[in-house]
């Protein structure tokens, strides 16, 4: 998607409709994270690193690293498909490349090839200072299948 989506803005029809989704996950209240950036194509969500989503030596566990990087390209690829659409995680795979420490992991997914079926994302994770420090701890890639919203 490029350099350009960073900090470009999905249009506030969109913005509502993945934040109005991310609001009915369950996991991501339960965790504490939040969506911090919502682009066309990118997205990026915020865990606070608190003992409840530590593992035994005070790293944010891997299992919270992996779900908030999920939920991320699960929605920066929301932000392109229909409205009627929603989205489900075919496949991810996740490296773990350091210890997630910091005040904070950042988890960015970023769209790298659309599809009207399936589409990949990038998927990448930092641990973040509130010095602003940024260290990568995991990356990884997802695949997404579209499907029809279900009628309410």
């Amino acid at each position: 998607m490029g350099d350009r989506t960073q900090q470009e803005q999905a249009s506030p029809e969109v913005r509502k409709r993945v934040r109005e989704s991310f609001d009915r996950q369950g996991l991501m209240t339960h965790l504490g994270a939040r969506m911090t950036h919502i682009g066309p194509g990118r997205v990026h969500i915020e865990l606070p690193a608190r003992p409840e989503v530590t593992q035994q030596n005070g790293h944010v566990h891997a299992g919270a690293t992996s779900a908030v990087a999920d939920s991320a390209g699960g929605y920066a690829a929301l932000t392109l498909f229909p409205e009627e659409s929603d989205v489900l995680t075919v496949e991810y795979k996740i490296n773990l490349l350091a210890p997630a420490v910091g005040d904070r992991i950042e988890a960015i997914g970023t769209v790298l090839k659309p599809g009207r079926t399936l589409t990949v994302c990038q998927l990448e994770v930092y641990g973040v200072r509130d010095d602003g420090e940024r260290k990568l701890v995991a990356n990884g890639q997802q695949t997404l299948f579209r499907v029809n919203r279900p009628a309410e």
